[in-house]
């Protein structure tokens, strides 16, 4: 008999709509491959919540237009005054990223943890402002806070910085953190774009929000380089402690310089073995894997490692269904 895990999430939007729409599909598989019964008994909007203590319908949660239609709404219910009310055992969060507070993020955070509740998450702005109090506060609970999508969404970067190389220290992170610069940097490079062109380009297809300021300001790619470096390097590092540097006054002439020397620029987060973070536009060799394979919106991540020396990782980085597929990776490993 499958093994029942309760859970109330935060956050109806594309990738908790996807989540939804993965459990539906997964129900039978998960049940047969891990022995769990995932049973979803909240969702939390910023208006309300749909709740059902013995669990809501995924069909119908599915299949609804508008979660406000369903007989479970009940307006003005806030996740704040509800998560430690409410019996769940993960409390999934895929609310929007506040870079400068967390809030209500970190504040949901706590209460998960505080009333005995295991935390998954794709929202990165509680652990690239308060990694460390977060983490301390998992481990003085007994719980544990999940966070793969935080970063390259379906990659499996966090697993490998946990615990995929044990036993062989990372002294150093290259990475293409954001598809979004990735993008217009390589639309620049072989088709000899402007950049307001091609950021035009990225925002028709859907690569770059109405407002890309995050992405190609590299605030981004700074908050997922604290999440990784602190994860990886033991370090306790926020998103203030990283020199960022955008992509905004990259011109054709600078991505011409530099083709003719035989590099190309890429928007980079590194890490040292200093504890040193940065995330700024660099010159990358053009025959190298990081310069040559990892166009358009990939992401890449370098590890350079004490005993096996460069290890890199890419794939697509972003996306609803890709960042699904990462929280319920980690809602699984908690679960076992």
């Amino acid at each position: 008999m499958a093994k029942l895990v309760k859970i109330g999430m935060a956050g109806y939007g594309t990738v908790g709509k996807a989540l939804v729409q993965v459990l539906k599909a997964k129900k039978k598989a998960i049940a047969e491959k891990y022995g769990l019964e995932f049973t979803l008994v909240t969702i939390f909007e910023y208006d309300g919540m749909l709740h059902a203590p013995k669990g809501l319908a995924i069909d119908a949660v599915a299949a609804a237009p508008n979660i406000r239609s369903l007989p479970e709404w009940q307006a003005g219910k806030m996740a704040g005054d509800e998560i430690e009310k409410q019996q769940f055992d993960i409390f999934v969060d895929m609310t929007p990223t506040n870079i400068k507070t967390a809030e209500p993020a970190i504040t949901h955070f706590k209460r998960a943890l505080l009333s005995g509740k295991h935390v998954v998450t794709s929202n990165k702005g509680p652990l690239m402002l308060f990694f460390d109090e977060v983490m301390s506060l998992a481990k003085k609970q007994g719980k544990q806070v999940m966070y793969e999508a935080t970063v390259g969404s379906a990659i499996p970067v966090i697993h490998e910085a946990q615990s995929g190389l044990n036993g062989n220290p990372i002294i150093r992170i290259e990475a293409i953190l954001n598809g979004t610069s990735n993008y217009i940097l390589t639309r620049m490079a072989t088709e000899m774009m402007d950049f307001e062109v091609a950021l035009k380009e990225a925002q028709e297809r859907g690569y770059a929000e109405a407002d890309p300021t995050l992405d190609i300001g590299g605030h981004d790619a700074a908050g997922k380089l604290v999440i990784l470096a602190n994860t990886a390097m033991g370090l306790k590092k926020t998103i203030n402690d990283v020199k960022t540097e955008g992509i905004e006054h990259i011109t054709l002439d600078a991505i011409a310089m530099a083709e003719k020397e035989g590099f190309v620029i890429k928007h980079l987060g590194i890490a040292d073995e200093h504890g040193n973070l940065e995330v700024r536009p660099k010159l990358v060799p053009k025959n190298s894997p990081m310069g040559a394979a990892i166009t358009g919106s990939l992401n890449a991540y370098k590890f350079v490692t004490e005993l096996a020396k460069d290890i890199i990782i890419s794939g697509r980085g972003a996306g609803g269904m890709e960042a699904a597929a990462a929280v319920l990776s980690d809602m699984i490993n908690v679960s076992k």
